[in-house]
């Protein structure tokens, strides 16, 4: 087993520690909703926004008062081996393409935590790699993408980040990266750093980042 994927696996055991399990089923707000939020779960969590996805969007529902807010948890394995996030950036990218169809007016917040994190980079066209398998956003729906969020992402092992390694997309993502997170942090030492964002504050200041870029 090589240092990244041990990486990957003690933090996803950590996960699993400190899972508290949350209901599969995620309500549209609306038939088209002003803002569509997508957000992909972390490693070992079960279907779900998962527990950092959970903070995220209600917080950011609740800075969004004022409109009509729908969630989607991305369909997909979520499974140890990390290689299910090509086919999770093809679930998101199907998503994403069908809700624009159907609801012109509608605009996106995407998001995600550990390999969902990789989910949400597959998706924006940075290249992992689980890319081969991925899908990206389609040229034309680049626009409606209001901002991107990402929790512990295993780019920055590359040391590299969405802000950077994205002309597109860059200028409207946050990425977090807890200190001693090894899922993201090069020469990270502390497993549960990884399961803090949403109790740090982290997703707090996520939402706010996304609810701000909704609206400019």
């Amino acid at each position: 087993m090589n240092k990244r994927l041990a990486s990957y696996s003690i933090a996803a055991l950590a996960v699993s520690a400190f899972f508290v399990a949350q209901p599969s089923g995620v309500a549209n707000a609306a038939p088209c909703s002003d803002v569509d939020v997508s957000f992909a779960r972390g490693t070992g969590e079960f279907p779900g926004l998962g527990i950092t996805g959970r903070p995220f969007v209600d917080r950011l529902k609740s800075e969004l008062s004022d409109r009509s807010v729908s969630t989607y948890a991305v369909n997909y394995a979520a499974d140890f081996t990390q290689a299910s996030a090509g086919p999770g950036s093809r679930d998101l990218v199907a998503h994403l393409t069908s809700v624009a169809a159907s609801c012109p007016s509608t605009t996106f917040v995407i998001a995600g935590y550990s390999q969902g994190a990789t989910v949400v980079t597959n998706a924006v066209g940075v290249r992992t790699t689980s890319s081969i398998t991925g899908a990206v956003i389609p040229a034309d729906l680049a626009d409606r993408i209001d901002a991107v969020v990402v929790f512990g992402n295993p780019l920055g092992l590359r040391g590299s980040k969405i802000e950077t390694a994205s002309a597109t997309y860059g200028p409207r993502t946050r990425s977090f990266c807890n200190f001693g997170d090894p899922v993201c942090q090069i020469g990270g030492f502390n497993a549960f750093a990884h399961v803090q964002y949403g109790t740090n504050g982290s997703t707090t200041e996520g939402a706010q980042f996304a609810a701000a870029q909704v609206r400019s």
